[in-house]
């Protein structure tokens, strides 16, 4: 599905009284949900227990 596609499917699903304010907004996490799906797509994560190793260094 297209980025146009898309954004016309998003506005469809919210209520009329939506303001520009709230679209702003969902279109934001929109896109911040497909950048983190391209990351994992080209393999730019981090594994879990390497987070969870740093993460313990913090905490003691």
């Amino acid at each position: 599905m297209g980025e146009k596609a898309t954004v016309l499917k998003l506005l469809e699903q919210l209520p009329e009284e939506t303001t520009l304010e709230e679209i702003q907004y969902h279109l934001y996490v929109l896109q911040k949900i497909r950048a983190g799906q391209n990351a994992v797509d080209n393999g730019h994560v981090i594994p879990h227990e390497d987070v969870m190793r740093e993460l313990a260094g913090w905490l003691a």
